[in-house]
This record gives C-alpha cells, structure tokens and sequence, in this order.
C-alpha cells in the first residue's frame, strides 16, 4: 500500500518536494481596458480578413457544374475570322 522511496545520492534532491518557499511572486498586472479591446479588435480583424478572403475566393475555386464545359473555336477546327 506504501511504496518506500528509493535512496537518492543527493540530498537536496530528496527534499525538494517538501520544500516551501516563503517568498510570494508580484501580482498579476491588470491589462487595461482599452489594451485589452486592442487586442480583440486586432484579432477579430485578422479573423474578419481571413474569412473576406475565403468568401471572395470561393467563386474562383469552384467549378461550374450545371453548365457544360466551354471549348474554343479553335479547337472544333472553325475558321477564327484571320486572313
């Protein structure tokens, strides 16, 4: 039920989880609110352009499947209007 610990060659090592420090760390510094809507505002910006920008490409990306694919004249061996 209790293990035993095992014999460590250095001492500190095998007290340092029962060592406590008495020093307490600063305090958090409080953002302000308007660094803090900075921050937001950047954010939702750059998420704002990404998705601009994959609304606006999506059109590019697709192809169009109700109408049948377009070829060139050239192609069906048409004259093209030249000399």
């Amino acid at each position: 039920m209790f293990r035993r610990r095992e014999p460590v060659p250095f001492a500190f090592l095998a007290e340092a989880d029962r060592f406590r420090s008495n020093i307490t760390p600063p305090p958090r510094r409080r953002v302000p609110f308007g660094e803090m809507a900075g921050h937001w505002l950047l954010g939702l910006t750059i998420v704002a352009g990404l998705v601009g920008a994959l609304v606006v490409g999506m059109p590019a990306l697709s192809t169009p499947s109700g109408a049948p694919a377009q070829q060139s004249q050239a192609s069906h061996g048409q004259p093209t209007g030249g000399r």
